[in-house]
């Protein structure tokens, strides 16, 4: 592996210094929980103390652990600032498990007493409930799965289970915190544990529902997908070998509601993260303001043939356009107390126009279909009820729709990841003109509700007829104009 680098250096390893306990198990290991909640822990223990450590879990990919085990776990967070660069070496995890080869030793890890939260970022679609309405999906097939068999292959199999366990042995639940870009994500992760439970157990539910918690958070750091050039230029500035950093943005912004089973958490408040009693105008503020106009120029940049978003708002045609965007946001956006949200949209182009986050288009436009729901069409509802008008996010919608068809502008396929890929792709060919497109992909209620996607026909049909006859950046430009 050394020499995949061309360079004779030492690898990275774990520091000689005690072990601290495990108290967290978090499922979803990835680049964006290595370089924000893995990050935060670190330094609340380095500020506090406790037994705080980490087991990641995989649900998927074995390369999430094999890449850092020969390193004990121990890797670098690198920020990128514009003119600047630093790296930290975070060395907080203690095992990294993957699911799908050992569920027993996940359940085991879970179940332990000494484990008092357990954290996810599992992106939308692991959650696996209908985007539209957040209810379970029982005829997903993980959770038909999981809700016959003792070892889980879901992230709501994988919590139950192992609540059950820790209710059979007399140990308190653990406390479920949720880092994913889902609004009120702790009521909605409450409520698929609660449903899983109901149905295999009652008295489980009734259990849970008394005696756990499930906070409510905000997370907000751009983490790009780590490429091999990345590991090189990290091994050549610090000198040594790191098979899994990660690369991040300065900016952080973590708020998570301070409720925990009996009070155990890490001492967040030594290490800035805001410990409130309600999290809601924050979440609004981001998922909206952030996460929706990220969507919008992922789809709109890809097509125009732009690869990051820092590419993207560098053409002023999308410049423009995320501006009239933000202008559309905005009005519908219960700002927290004390936040500017043109001084907050000011913020967040300079994070998207930051060259040294490369953070690619088809990245942000994974799983369009669980993510428009939380993104997007909450700002067009609220949007229409007041009768304005929506250009910019109508566009966003029509841009989608034109991207999972599967084909870009110039005619070359694109790889859609997404859970819906294959129907939505089937959908988009069985439609001849933009407006049939339009129509058929409104019609899918697991995305959009009925009243919305009615009121939605004639703009969105207008943006797409544009789009599909004009191209990304005039249809942008067409927007502002």
């Amino acid at each position: 592996m050394l020499m995949e680098v061309g360079l004779p250096v030492d690898r990275l390893t774990q520091s000689a210094a005690p072990r601290p306990g495990v108290g967290i198990v978090h499922l979803g290991l990835g680049a964006f929980y290595r370089a924000f909640g893995a990050v935060y822990v670190a330094e609340a223990m380095a500020a506090s103390g406790g037994d705080w450590g980490i087991v990641g879990v995989s649900l998927k990919n074995p390369a999430t652990r094999d890449a850092p085990t020969p390193q004990n776990w121990a890797y670098t967070s690198v920020t990128l600032a514009e003119n600047d660069e630093s790296t930290k070496v975070i060395d907080v995890l203690e095992n990294v498990l993957v699911a799908p080869e050992n569920p027993a030793a996940v359940l085991e890890a879970m179940a332990d007493p000494g484990v008092r939260i357990v954290s996810l970022t599992v992106t939308e679609k692991g959650y696996c409930h209908n985007p539209a309405t957040g209810v379970l999906t029982v005829d997903h097939p993980d959770i038909a799965h999981d809700l016959q068999q003792e070892m889980p292959r879901s992230a709501p199999g994988f919590l139950v289970r192992a609540l059950a366990r820790r209710r059979a042995a007399g140990v308190p639940p653990f406390t479920v915190l949720s880092c994913d870009n889902l609004p009120e994500n702790g009521a909605l992760v409450r409520q698929i544990v609660l449903d899983f439970a109901h149905l295999i157990d009652p008295s489980l539910a009734q259990w849970l529902g008394e005696n756990g918690q499930f906070p409510a958070t905000m997370v907000d750091r751009i983490t790009p997908a780590t490429t091999s050039p990345d590991i090189a230029r990290v091994t050549a500035v610090t000198g040594l070998y790191d098979s899994a950093p990660v690369l991040h943005e300065p900016f952080r912004q973590w708020v998570i509601e301070d409720n925990f089973v009996r009070d155990m958490r890490p001492d967040f408040n030594a290490v800035g993260v805001e410990m409130v009693k309600d999290v809601s105008r924050f979440e609004q503020m981001k998922l909206r303001m952030l996460n929706g106009s990220h969507s919008a120029l992922a789809y709109l940049g890809y097509l125009a043939g732009h690869e990051t978003i820092s590419d993207t708002v560098a053409d002023p045609a999308f410049a423009a356009y995320v501006r009239q965007l933000w202008a559309e946001i905005m009005p519908v956006v219960r700002a927290p107390q004390g936040f500017d949200l043109q001084v907050y949209a000011q913020a967040l182009m300079e994070r998207y126009a930051n060259p040294k986050i490369r953070h690619r288009t088809w990245q942000i436009a994974m799983d369009g279909s669980q993510k428009l729901p939380q993104r997007l069409l909450g700002s067009l509802e609220a949007n229409i009820a007041a009768g304005k008008p929506v250009p910019g996010l109508c566009l966003a919608v029509a841009a989608w729709m034109y991207y999972v068809g599967g084909i870009d502008q110039t005619g070359q396929p694109i790889d859609v990841k997404d859970p819906m890929a294959e129907k939505l792709r089937a959908i988009s060919d069985a439609s001849t003109t933009p407006a049939d497109k339009v129509a058929a992909l409104l019609s899918l209620s697991e995305i959009f509700p009925t009243e919305l996607a009615e009121n939605l026909k004639a703009p969105v049909t207008e943006a797409a007829e544009f789009l599909w006859a004009q191209g990304a950046r005039q249809a942008a430009l067409q927007v502002v104009a």
